[in-house]
């Protein structure tokens, strides 16, 4: 897909439903894009007609994820609303198993660096290095058993990261996730925010994470049963999952790659709209 990036409906539809609400707070001084709850009373995506541009920076033209379940709770186990933390891990995993070198990951395949800030279309600039879609992006998954703080906070969820980066090792192109436990998420979780992602410094480069709290805590407010109504215990982790990879693979560093007018990425284009957009976010992506 080799055409101008278009907004709303044409050109992220088919990635996620949901809603950001940028620079909102920050990790370790580097800027965090966080997604907004649903709000049912005003259920309309972010940036309206205004096109997503290019601020100069990179996207990750190789994508990988690296998947951290944090918390002893992850390994001991728990249950909610009749499901399991291995339920809830085995759907994190099949829904990251199934985004690579999928029709619904190929959106993503328009967006590019090495192009001039204001760039609205990689078309149009000779030398542009696109975003791929191999298959096989999910790379490791650890369930690290160590202790959670008292009270989870930005920087917390940094140190995380730069834990995965360790253990798994450093890529560019990685959104390392960090999935924290079921009681135990940052402050604003499920009355503001659903997820965000951010980057922080590394020995070895800059390495972009995501926030990744326990989606079922916050009920319908961070998709349950948006897209399946009735067995949809766990829309939300694939709503919410999908959207912060596909920010963080075009605007890894918020917001020095491809953002709109009003401080929109990707994903805030169709949020969550549930007529007129693709309602894929919520399944298992199926392979090109």
């Amino acid at each position: 897909m080799r055409r101008t990036l278009l907004v709303g409906l044409s050109v992220f539809a088919t990635l996620t439903l949901n809603f950001a609400l940028a620079g909102a707070v920050s990790a370790n001084g580097h800027p965090v894009h966080a997604m907004k709850v649903h709000d049912v009373k005003a259920a309309h995506h972010r940036g309206g007609g205004t096109l997503l541009a290019s601020h100069g920076g990179a996207i990750e033209r190789a994508p990988v994820v690296f998947i951290v379940f944090w918390g002893a709770q992850w390994s001991t186990g728990f249950s909610t609303g009749g499901h399991t933390s291995a339920d809830a891990q085995a759907y994190v995993q099949g829904f990251f198993n199934g985004v690579g070198g999928s029709t619904w990951a190929n959106s993503t395949t328009q967006y590019c660096q090495n192009v001039p800030s204001g760039t609205t279309s990689c078309a149009q600039v000779s030398g542009a290095v696109y975003v791929t879609n191999p298959s096989g992006q999910l790379r490791g998954t650890w369930v690290d058993t160590s202790s959670l703080p008292s009270k989870l906070g930005t920087s917390s969820i940094a140190g995380e990261a730069l834990k995965a980066v360790a253990h798994f090792g450093y890529d560019a192109n990685a959104d390392y996730m960090v999935f924290t436990p079921s009681g135990h998420s940052t402050s604003g979780f499920g009355t503001q925010f659903c997820a965000w992602h951010s980057s922080t410094s590394s020995s070895s480069g800059p390495v972009s994470f995501s926030n990744m709290p326990y989606q079922p805590d916050a009920g319908g407010a961070c998709g349950m049963n948006f897209v399946n109504p009735t067995t949809g215990y766990f829309d939300g982790f694939s709503i919410v999952g999908g959207h912060e990879y596909a920010e963080t693979v075009t605007d890894p560093f918020p917001s020095s790659g491809w953002v709109d007018g009003s401080g929109a990425e990707n994903g805030d284009k169709c949020a969550w709209i549930s007529s007129g957009c693709s309602r894929f976010g919520a399944t298992r992506p199926a392979a090109a």
